[in-house]
């Protein structure tokens, strides 16, 4: 699978809640039924607790939805969360550009600031993460907490 040829970060709108939430119930099905963990509710529940549409951006891809990435400021710098990409459109360096260019305007904004993630345990996600610098700071038994230092960004 090759890049596409446009890939925009658009502003969440309120309406978007839902559609978001059943993507993310889509991305983490398998992740979350691997821990014995998954919700058909609760899955999407704790993603309408946490939208925010102020730092939500949709990811679009040649003109079609994609995904969705948040970065909320934080304490001490920022927090990645919501990054769901569609099934058809992981894997082919999608991830790493919206990923890249979210890093980087968050370096532009304040570049002393870290930026924190969780990722669920065996998540292909967390290789990604880690291409990028993200080092592991904590874990449970669910949840993989990682951290990108400012001097480590790319």
């Amino acid at each position: 699978m090759k890049l596409p040829e446009s890939i925009r970060l658009l502003a969440a709108e309120p309406s978007d809640a839902d559609r978001l939430a059943e993507l993310r119930a889509e991305a983490l099905f398998e992740s979350l039924n691997q821990l014995g963990r998954y919700s058909e509710q609760g899955v999407r529940e704790r993603f309408h607790r946490s939208f925010d549409p102020a730092f939500t951006r949709i990811i679009e891809t040649d003109g079609e939805f994609a995904g969705c990435i948040a970065l909320k400021p934080a304490e001490n710098g920022y927090l990645l969360e919501h990054f769901y990409l569609r099934q058809e459109t992981r894997g082919g360096g999608v991830g790493a550009e919206v990923l890249g260019r979210v890093l980087a305007e968050a370096a532009s904004a304040d570049p002393a600031a870290a930026v924190r993630l969780n990722v669920l345990h065996g998540s292909a996600a967390r290789r990604l993460y880690e291409r990028f610098g993200f080092k592991t700071e904590s874990e449970d038994e669910i949840d993989v907490f990682m951290i990108l230092h400012p001097e480590t960004k790319a």
